[in-house]
């Protein structure tokens, strides 16, 4: 049994997320969450860290940052140690291809791996969602590229309402013989310990092009 993993649209640490976060939260059993803020490495990890301290206290908890920025810090113990201790662990939004390349085999993402698989909670939003399937969405066209795999032969597209119809199509001629799953800002997939499915706000599946329901799913 693991623990549960939440795939997350995007607006992250804002009140779009309240609903997807209290979830959370109760699952963990935990009042900490630790932030990963790697995938916005270039884009003011800091504030990312900011922004999750101030919202997670707003919902009686406290938020702590891990600052793995490259792939140097993904191999260093301290933080492959408190990611291996956490209940609760958010990947925060940003670049998906840097985040990957952190990550994709390193101590950091055993650790993260072993948290989850051992009854935490591991949430992903926007890159940190992306990254956690296989394949993964490349953000630049809409095709497909390799992700870490913790959920396999599955995608996401992210922050779904902000694609341009172009791009959505693409995505969905291209997804052939696995399922997508589009997320709307604020809503979530979440996979509970038993392998089923819940949605938290607007998500749809696709199979070929073709709208299914989210418990085919597995």
């Amino acid at each position: 049994m693991t623990g549960v993993l939440a795939l997350v649209g995007g607006g992250e640490f804002t009140p779009a997320c309240t609903a997807v976060d209290r979830a959370l939260l109760e699952a963990a059993g935990a009042d900490e969450v630790l932030v990963l803020p790697t995938a916005a490495a270039f884009e003011h990890p800091d504030r990312a860290v900011a922004n999750a301290e101030a919202w997670f206290e707003g919902l009686g908890a406290r938020a702590r940052g891990l600052r793995v920025l490259t792939r140097t810090d993904a191999l260093d113990p301290v933080p492959v140690e408190a990611a291996a201790a956490s209940r609760f662990t958010y990947l925060a939004g940003g670049s998906p291809m840097h985040l990957r390349s952190v990550l994709k085999d390193t101590p950091l993402w055993e650790a993260l791996v072993a948290a989850w698989q051992a009854g935490g909670v591991l949430a992903g939003s926007s890159a940190g969602a992306m990254v956690l399937t296989d394949p993964m969405v490349d953000p630049r066209g809409g095709a497909f590229t390799i992700g870490l795999g913790l959920v396999a032969r599955l995608a996401v597209v992210p922050h779904a309402e902000q694609w341009q119809a172009e791009r959505t199509r693409r995505t969905l001629d291209l997804a052939k013989g696995f399922p997508l799953v589009t997320l709307a800002t604020g809503a979530a997939a979440l996979r509970r310990p038993d392998g089923t499915w819940e949605a938290v706000g607007e998500v749809s599946v696709y199979r070929d092009g073709h709208l299914v329901e989210l418990s085919s799913l597995r």
